[in-house]
Formats: structure tokens, sequence, C-alpha cells
């Protein structure tokens, strides 16, 4: 295939489930995927810097072994390129977590990624975080700032920052993702893109126990809801797309603003507008949307014991942790003083779960904002210690991370634009292993309200 730029361009848009079925087809190989991949990475990329490495060699071989092959036309990611969130086990590759403080290569691939290979895609690097994963922005000193495409002066959000920049400017169709507090619905909210966080235990986490003290969960960021649908189908095996194609019937939803308690923030007008629209936008779709907030308790003290010691295992992981950023290291002894405390934590989320979910006897979903502001300046957090920056960074993402302890499903939705031309997002909250509900309803709201056709100013 011989494409003008414009044609590229708009197969660098066209998503997972597109360039597949162009791939299967023959009308587009996957090298030509691979090469268009790799020239808007070379091209965006410097102002961006979602990626932390590049395989380009690794992935034009691997694009052309995938063209030559008999049998693949029934493979459902042919020839996609997608990149790995670098915190995430590839074999041959070290997962540095935005730290000078890293091991060598992993010996084994993730599962789940092992399941994206085989169904044809083919990963084409890795994608910057924040030390650990610990914020809600991706600056380190190992890899500098991670900017946002929609404006170079904000963030992408974090932890799944690279990936959440790497998609929206279309440097690949989809990216993975990992959610131990919120890092893939902050990223797809800062960067107008769709995020779910599925059920805790879904995907395996295998090589790994567990991920951030087990409130962290593997998943994706694409443009549209059925990309997401087909990624955690292979991922899965569940029939997730045909979840998409069904209406999701008339569902009672309650609309809550209510910032959960132990968590110091205030929501922004902005914020504020784009749930109570998408709020409207359900009632225009035929739902009935009451105003009722969950009984949240006083979850915030387990959720932050947990975050905490979570951060003290990741370090232990660590090869070289004297090299860790500062603040980094304040937290990991923060999270050693707490986690006495961890055990406990763990064991109250039952008795969370059934005090939370008892809304769920009487609505199918809730919608609350997914941030309390827009994405955040580059250097927000420059020079502040690790109190003050956790505090801030809590602040921001206070309706996420409740959702990792007790494990339910939940999903960022993209819902408009600030006055600054910057992405809005709604939170959309289910009950236990309610993930076909959510990727029904979320089909039905991009429907109602297209966003994949978006295209920041750095793409």
């Amino acid at each position: 295939m011989s494409a003008t730029a414009t044609e590229r361009r708009d197969l660098a848009f066209a998503g997972v489930a597109r360039q597949a079925e162009l791939a299967r087809g023959r009308a587009i190989s996957p090298r030509e995927l691979v090469e268009i991949a790799l020239e808007r990475i070379e091209r965006l990329d410097p102002q961006v810097n979602a990626f932390r490495a590049v395989f380009a060699e690794q992935a034009l071989a691997e694009a052309d072994a995938a063209g030559g092959r008999s049998g693949d036309a029934h493979r459902p990611l042919l020839g996609v390129p997608i990149a790995v969130k670098d915190d995430t086990p590839l074999a041959g590759v070290a997962r540095v977590r935005g730290s000078h403080g890293h091991a060598g290569p992993e010996p084994q691939d993730a599962g789940f990624v092992a399941r994206l290979r085989d169904a044809g895609a083919i990963v084409i690097g890795v994608t910057r975080t924040p030390e650990l994963t610990l914020w809600p922005f991706t600056e380190t000193v190992q890899g500098g700032a991670t900017r946002n495409p929609w404006s170079l002066d904000r963030t992408p959000g974090g932890s799944s920052g690279g990936s959440g920049a790497a998609v929206s400017a279309a440097l690949v169709p989809a990216a993975t993702a990992s959610d131990g507090a919120g890092s893939i619905r902050i990223p797809a909210a800062c960067c107008g893109l769709f995020g779910l966080k599925t059920q805790r235990g879904l995907i395996s986490t295998a090589p790994l126990p567990d991920v951030w003290s087990g409130l962290g969960v593997y998943g994706f960021l694409t443009r549209s809801v059925a990309d997401s649908a087909l990624l955690y189908e292979v991922a899965t095996g569940r029939p997730y797309l045909a979840a998409t194609q069904r209406d999701p019937g008339r569902l009672r939803i309650a609309l809550s603003l209510k910032i959960p308690p132990g968590v110091v923030a205030r929501l922004g007008s902005e914020q504020r507008r784009a749930t109570h629209e998408t709020a409207d936008l359900l009632r225009s779709l035929g739902h009935e949307v009451i105003e009722r907030d969950p009984s949240y308790g006083l979850i915030g003290r387990n959720v932050m014991v947990r975050y905490l010691a979570g951060a003290h295992s990741e370090a232990q992981t660590m090869a070289h942790p004297a090299r860790m950023e500062r603040r980094t290291r304040r937290m990991v002894r923060l999270g050693a003083a707490v986690r006495p405390l961890r055990r406990g934590a763990i064991g109250a989320q039952d008795a969370d779960a059934r005090r939370i979910n008892a809304i769920f006897e009487h609505v199918d979903a809730i919608l609350t904002p997914t941030l309390t502001a827009g994405p955040l300046p580059i250097g927000r957090f420059d020079g502040r210690g690790a109190l003050r920056t956790f505090n801030g960074a809590t602040g921001f993402v206070a309706f996420n991370p409740l959702w990792n302890h007790i494990g339910n499903p939940a999903a960022a939705i993209p819902a408009g634009f600030d006055g600054d031309g910057l992405p809005l997002s709604a939170h959309l909250a289910a009950a236990p292993h309610g993930e076909e509900m959510l990727l029904s309803l979320a089909l039905q709201l991009e429907t109602a309200r297209p966003w994949a056709t978006a295209r920041p100013p750095v793409s």
C-alpha cells in the first residue's frame, strides 16, 4: 500500500479493530502498520516523551513474520502495534518504572501480554511511568516529564501517563496500563481516552504475585470503547465485544458528587459541569438518574495503608533502592511505618465492599467525576516533599482509589472539553463483575456523544 501522509495519519487514528481488519484483509501489511507507528514516534515523541524504549528492529521483524504466516487471517490483533507500560514484565526488558534503581531484564512476558502477542499484536516499545508508579503525573529524574498531547504544559496523568500520551497522540492505537489507585482512569481522563479498570482478579498479574498490595489490575487505554472491549476479550477470553453490541436497557444510575471522606479536595466547576451534562445525556437516553451517595464509611484509612504499603513492597523489587528519588524514598519509609497495618486494611476490604456495594441493590451504576480538576501543569509538585505531594495527588484523584480497594470495575468516559480545550471525563462504577454492563453503557454514550475522532494538537 502506498498511502499519502493524510491516509497514514487516518490509519494511525483508525484504532485497534480497524487496523487488524485491514491487515487481515491484506489492504495493508503488518509491516506498514508498524512503519506508520515508528514514523510517528520518531516525529512526535520528542514533544510528548511517552516512550522509554522503542523496539524498532524487533517490531519490524515480527511484522514481517506475521505477514508471511498462514492462518493469521483469524488472529484478532493481526499486525497491530501496541505499547506496554514500563511496570509490566516483558521478556528480556528491564522494568525501569521511572527509576535509576531498577534491576535487570525480566525473564518472561506478563501472561496477558503473551495472549496479546498470540493474537497477533506487535509490541513496539515501553511507555514511561512515574517512579515506582507512585503518582498521577509522569515526571521523573530518570526520564524527564511526559507531556499531554492536548497541551504540552500539562500532564497526561499517571501512573500510566506514557501510555495515555502515546495513545492520545496516535503513536500507537492502544497501550497496556495498570491501575492501583486510578492509573488507567486518570490518564484516560487527562488525555480524552476511554479507560476501564476491570474487576480485581479478572486478568492475572502473573508472573508477579500481585500489584500494589492487591490494589492493582492490568488493562488498556484506547480511543474507543469497542477497541477496549476487543483487547479485554483477547486478554480474558470473555465475550466483551458482544456486550458492546447489546443495548444496556433502561438503567437506574446514582449521581454522586460527594468527595470520599478522608480526602481534602474541592471539585472544579468544569468537572462538576461535565458530570451533570453526562447525567443529562443518560436521562436523554432513557435512563433514570437519581442523586445518591455510596456509604463510604472510613474507607480512606484502609486505602491509604494499602497504597503506602504497596510503595514499600514495590521498592523491595528494586536492585538499587538508594538510587531512587528522595521523595520516593520518603514514601517508602512511610510505607514501612504502616506495613504492620497492611493485613488489617486488606482484611477490611470485604466489609467495606459490602457497605459500599449496598447501593447496587437500588441502582445499576454510580456516576461521579473522574478527577477533581483538569490535567495538572507540568512541574506542579516540583520540589515538594512526599506528604505535600501525596496530599495533593490524593485530592486530584479522590474518586478513583476506593474502587481498587473493594475491587469493583469502573471506567473513565470522555465528557467533552473545558474552556481551555482540555479533556473532561466522567466516571462510572458498577457492582462486582459489571464489566459487560459498563461497556454496553459506555458505547451508548460514545454513540450519542462521539469522542474517538477528536485529535489533539500534537498528533
